[in-house]
């Protein structure tokens, strides 16, 4: 058994978090995940919600916040900055698409969905970046991306092509903003939320996606709340540029699963 020393759990005391999109789903794993290690953590949607993330008898902070926009993430990094004193952490987390005919749907449509899945991170970026360049330990940049990014992206055609930007726009960041600012990125699978029935239809196709990943399971909210709290993490100090796949093993390739199907001794 080995005698070297073991980390201790990441605490994030005196520490300023905010995540975007962090209401509901992964978003709101990840601000309960930091809320649990002793961070402020504020919160930004469109609308209020009936509940806020909360932990250990910890709540966080609402503001209201149109990310799509460059003003309104200006504003929103510098009403947390002076009412903070700080910002140690930022999550792009807002982000998503419904389905939708590449051929026939509009401009207008393709262009929100570009804002929030790439342009919103961007804006948001850069508003934070003053606020963390100052601090003497410097700040952290996750950017909540996606399988759909890496592999080709039916009918969310638009959003892969975003997510795919959003892991270029990483690693340039983390080049040009080192070593004051780290910046990494989640490549986020198949994961069971509250809306799981409309990503992913009935319980019985659920099931038969959990069992076709390798880990026979889709990933929860905590998954990626922890892999957020390892990168912003003293653990991950000398990290930065980089991209954590948090899909479980990944996604089965179908051309294995035709093999089998059409195998001489498959009947």
């Amino acid at each position: 058994m080995s005698n070297a020393p073991q980390p201790a759990p990441a605490t994030f005391e005196g520490r300023v978090v905010l995540v975007t999109g962090g209401t509901k789903g992964i978003g709101r794993a990840i601000a309960e995940g930091f809320l649990g290690a002793g961070a402020t953590v504020v919160v930004c949607a469109r609308t209020e919600p009936d509940s806020l993330p909360h932990s250990n008898g910890r709540r966080a902070i609402f503001m209201q916040c149109d990310v799509r926009t460059a003003q309104a993430c200006k504003e929103l990094a510098d009403r947390v900055g002076e009412e903070h004193g700080r910002i140690d952490v930022l999550v792009n987390n807002a982000g998503g698409s419904p389905h939708v005919d590449a051929a026939t749907v509009s401009p207008r449509f393709s262009d929100a969905i570009v804002n929030l899945n790439l342009m919103a991170p961007v804006y948001l970026s850069q508003a934070v970046y003053h606020w963390m360049a100052k601090l003497p330990e410097g700040g952290n940049i996750i950017n909540i991306a996606s399988v759909s990014g890496r592999r080709p992206s039916p009918g969310t055609s638009v959003y892969g092509a975003a997510k795919a930007g959003l892991l270029s726009l990483t690693t340039s960041l983390a080049q040009e903003w080192a070593p004051k600012v780290r910046v990494n990125a989640i490549v986020v699978g198949l994961i069971e939320t509250e809306k799981a029935d409309e990503t992913y239809g009935s319980r019985e196709a659920q099931q038969a996606i959990a069992a076709s990943v390798p880990m026979q399971r889709m990933g929860r909210g905590d998954d990626i709340a922890r892999a957020a709290l390892y990168l912003a993490s003293p653990t991950a100090t000398f990290v930065t540029g980089a991209t954590l796949e948090v899909h479980g093993g990944g996604e089965t390739p179908l051309f294995l699963d035709l093999i089998k199907r059409y195998a001489p001794d498959a009947n």
